[in-house]
């Protein structure tokens, strides 16, 4: 068995396509949504990533602000720019880029933001609704792109064992809720498995569908899934490699070659979920303008 390739760049593009002729729709009645990112200091990673963004914003056809300011910059006057923008009519968006520099307060920021501009799903009040089913929940970039590649690739979740392996709180503890959820893309029966879980392979040899969300390389072996399961890596890691002229690669949280022996349908590593991050981040900047205008 050779398992089926869930292409994260394709769908990707389709649900950006499909959001920037929503946005075109919009712009003909004057609306136009807005997305503010706020990068801190120098971080390459978080750079890159942020200039993704920006991209998919002007491909989607949207506002985009950037805000950057040095490594040094006072929490106070973060919380300040974060207060400028949840009152700014023109922001329906709001993403501060983690991580923040050590002497800033993660949580206290993004308590900051005006929930119904909490595009990246963080804030308690969006946490709340998310587990209560309410619709209206600005959903974690992340799982929210998890599901719709379950949804838009044919694989049920219905009844289906689900085994997510990590509880972290931007991917397994919102993976978890979205898969209990009514409806499409829910209804499974979910395992959230961690560093305490006894005996993991056996549990995981028990899933339907696999996520995998450790943030440990290839941790996800063959032994551990069963025949015509679905595997979904959420995970990046570098690993060294002098064979390749960057001195590494990146791979997933799954030995992708062997398990793709024994899975029906498998995410690839790079060209899997991270795609869908980003286009689910304009996903969800077009449902926060639509819910307030």
């Amino acid at each position: 068995m050779s398992a089926r390739i869930i292409d994260g760049v394709a769908l990707g593009k389709t649900i950006r396509q499909e959001v920037a002729a929503e946005v075109a729709a919009l712009k003909g009645r004057g609306v136009v949504p807005g997305l503010a990112v706020v990068l801190v200091g120098e971080n390459p990673a978080s750079k890159a990533y942020v200039g993704s963004k920006e991209k998919a914003c002007l491909e989607a056809g949207m506002h985009s602000v950037k805000v950057q300011r040095p490594e040094t910059l006072p929490e106070a006057d973060l919380l300040a720019i974060v207060d400028q923008l949840n009152h700014d009519p023109a922001i329906h968006g709001i993403l501060v880029q983690l991580p923040l520099p050590k002497h800033i307060n993660t949580e206290k920021v993004l308590l900051r933001i005006n929930p119904a501009k909490d595009v990246d799903g963080f804030h308690p009040v969006n946490v709340g609704k998310l587990v209560i089913g309410d619709p209206t929940a600005l959903r974690p970039c992340t799982p929210w792109g998890v599901i719709q590649m379950l949804l838009r690739n044919g694989i049920e979740t219905r009844g289906a064992n689900a085994v997510i392996i990590g509880r972290s709180t931007i991917v397994g503890k919102p993976m978890a809720n979205l898969l209990i959820q009514t409806g499409p893309g829910g209804d499974a029966t979910v395992t959230v498995c961690h560093s305490k879980t006894r005996d993991l392979p056996a549990v995981v040899r028990g899933a339907d569908i696999v996520i995998a969300a450790i943030g440990k390389a290839e941790f996800v072996t063959a032994d551990m899934v069963r025949p015509g399961a679905t595997v979904i890596d959420v995970g990046i890691n570098r690993v060294d490699d002098p064979s390749v002229p960057k001195g590494y690669r990146l791979v997933g949280d799954v030995a992708y070659g062997p398990v793709a022996e024994k899975a029906a349908a498998i995410t690839p590593v790079p060209g899997g979920v991270g795609p869908m991050t980003i286009a689910m981040l304009m996903a969800n900047t077009l449902q926060a303008m639509k819910q307030v205008v």
